[in-house]
């Protein structure tokens, strides 16, 4: 393994980072189960990755078991307890548990537990997730039903494969 090729040629280093404060509000609320924040896009990152901070209530949420085929997924416990599926079996995950899932990787996330939890979320490289994120807000707040097809449409759109 060695270094990638460099993407910047200047001789000098020059003032170009991002800063998000802790008290930051969420970008965007999906219910009243999940709050994220874009902590770094694939836009902001030039498509190196993508980073969230997933807040959740003390309500068992979140999708279930599926894989990516173009992107890695990783998660980072920091409050909480998170229920994470490796593919083999649910794990209660605690602060600093940490889970990787490489593409192909069957995987889900819940907060089963009774108390509200958060984690950050890690896709590499930098896909478009908001848009993901955003459709599943807009149907949480419309209360509509989507079938089957239409589901499978949604993630498959989305690089998301659900798991029977």
């Amino acid at each position: 393994m060695s270094y990638p090729p460099p993407r910047y040629l200047k001789e000098h280093g020059i003032a170009s980072a991002t800063f998000r404060p802790a008290d930051a509000p969420p970008d965007l609320t999906i219910g009243v189960k999940s709050r994220v924040g874009h902590l770094a896009t694939g836009a902001s990152t030039d498509g190196q990755f993508g980073l969230y901070r997933w807040d959740m209530a003390a309500i068992p949420n979140g999708p279930g078991a599926h894989f990516h085929r173009t992107i890695s997924e990783s998660f980072f416990v920091l409050e909480g307890t998170v229920s994470l599926y490796d593919g083999d079996r649910w794990r209660d995950a605690t602060p600093g548990d940490f889970l990787y899932v490489p593409p192909g990787g069957v995987h889900a996330f819940s907060n089963d537990s009774d108390a509200p939890a958060s984690m950050l979320v890690l896709f590499t490289p930098g896909a478009p997730r908001e848009a993901y994120f955003q459709e599943l807000a807009d149907i949480v707040a419309s209360g509509r039903r989507l079938t089957e097809d239409e589901w499978t449409e949604l993630y498959a759109r989305h690089d998301q494969y659900a798991v029977p």
